[in-house]
């Protein structure tokens, strides 16, 4: 649509011209009317990006649609929103289909909006990245919180749908490949609206009376409106809160779903599932012949090798001359009371050289020595030495010590 203004002296006629005089109520309502007439402002599509975006206790949602120059007031009422499947954030680009029509109460018009989408990427695509952000923030992706699966189960819990090829297929599998498991099947829906809260019932009600030691829950591939009732928040919750291991089995290969990030295990396809779930029991009869023809063999090692020692034992000489043990430590006892006796007699001899050496020291230091040389000593009646005249008087007995005997004096005068 194209608008053209009229010059102003047309204005001033058309201001001249008796017209009829309206309210604002009544102008507002006339706008209304020709805009709600107009076929090019119902069912319009509009692009832009998301500002101001608020939800109501009442569900309804109040956004403004912008774009580089202008904005658009826009309403989403309850009805339509709840068929959104992402959460519409501020900054998003978006395209938005409704009708253009006017709030007679402010005198505004605004968009009133029946479908909102992303603009380049589909709303499921969209959900599925803000539930993945969302529960990876929680923590339901953590490694550490993921169960190993049993090695040998002897109960396995399939949670599908009984009329699926998938069933069938992990069936002839189980059969197959481990035939000592008991397989349960609880059949649910997996698509449509129905499906979220059957797979969870049938999740919990496995946990409530612990039916199999592993469970299975997953389908065919499809599109992925036809696999989003494995993207469900619920479902994901309730795989994260089993205390019985599960593998999630969703699709194909190039298929991922949340359950897959949550399961404790992710299978590309049901029948990988089956695989992951149990054991080949052809390759454990071939694992355990290996095994016992390894045992086999290393016993028989183990005795030749227990014989040769027997044998080895058997020929020392300690069994075949039983007095060669005490011969030979006879002769060790000789050797050591030889090396004994040598040791003392070297210890004597030395010890009786110090002694003479000592002696020696002890004779050239003796006062007797010196009175072997004409020396004398002098001492008191008591038995002081005299060292100075004066330690006596005259008339004083003293007793002087030769060389040879002994002389008792008497003091006739000092010097």
């Amino acid at each position: 649509m194209s608008f053209t203004l009229p010059a102003l002296h047309d204005y001033e006629e058309v201001c001249a011209i008796d017209r009829p005089i309206f309210s604002v109520t009544q102008l507002n309502g006339l706008i209304k009317e020709l805009i709600d007439g107009a076929p090019e402002l119902d069912g319009v599509f509009v692009q832009g990006e998301l500002s101001n975006y608020k939800i109501y206790p009442s569900g309804h949602h109040y956004f403004t649609l912008k774009d580089g120059e202008s904005s658009l007031r826009c309403v989403m009422f309850k009805s339509a929103a709840v068929k959104l499947r992402f959460r519409p954030e501020n900054g998003m680009k978006v395209i938005v289909c409704g009708r253009v029509s006017v709030y007679p109460r402010d005198g505004a018009y605004q968009l009133y909006c029946q479908q909102l989408t992303p603009d380049g990427v589909g709303d499921l695509h969209v959900a599925f990245e803000q539930l993945k952000e969302k529960l990876w923030k929680e923590g339901l992706f953590d490694e550490s919180h993921k169960k190993p699966l049993p090695l040998f189960p002897r109960r396995i819990a399939i949670v599908t749908s009984s009329a699926g090829a998938a069933i069938h297929d992990m069936i002839r599998i189980l059969r197959r490949r481990y035939p000592l498991a008991k397989v349960l099947l609880l059949p649910v829906r997996v698509q449509g609206t129905e499906a979220p809260p059957e797979i969870v019932g049938a999740i919990r009600y496995a946990n409530r009376w612990k039916i199999a030691d592993v469970l299975i829950t997953g389908r065919g591939g499809g599109s992925l409106e036809d696999l989003w009732a494995f993207n469900d928040e619920r479902v994901a919750r309730a795989i994260y809160e089993s205390e019985i291991p599960v593998i999630s089995a969703v699709g194909h290969e190039p298929d991922v779903t949340i359950s897959d990030f949550v399961a404790d295990r992710r299978a590309s396809t049901p029948s990988n599932a089956a695989e992951i779930a149990v054991p080949d029991l052809t390759e454990l009869l071939r694992s355990f012949h290996q095994t016992q023809t390894r045992m086999t063999q290393g016993i028989r090692n183990l005795l030749d090798l227990q014989t040769q020692r027997l044998n080895a034992l058997g020929n020392k000489r300690v069994l075949t001359d039983p007095t060669a043990f005490l011969q030979d430590r006879r002769i060790q006892l000789d050797h050591m009371q030889e090396k004994l006796t040598s040791a003392a007699v070297s210890r004597l001899a030395s010890e009786k050289h110090r002694f003479t050496r000592l002696t020696a020291s002890l004779d050239a230091l003796s006062p007797l020595k010196v009175l072997s040389r004409g020396y004398a000593v002098a001492h008191t009646a008591d038995g002081r030495i005299l060292r100075t005249a004066a330690q006596v008087s005259q008339g004083d007995r003293i007793r002087v010590r030769l060389g040879e005997g002994t002389l008792d004096c008497t003091v006739d005068d000092t010097e």
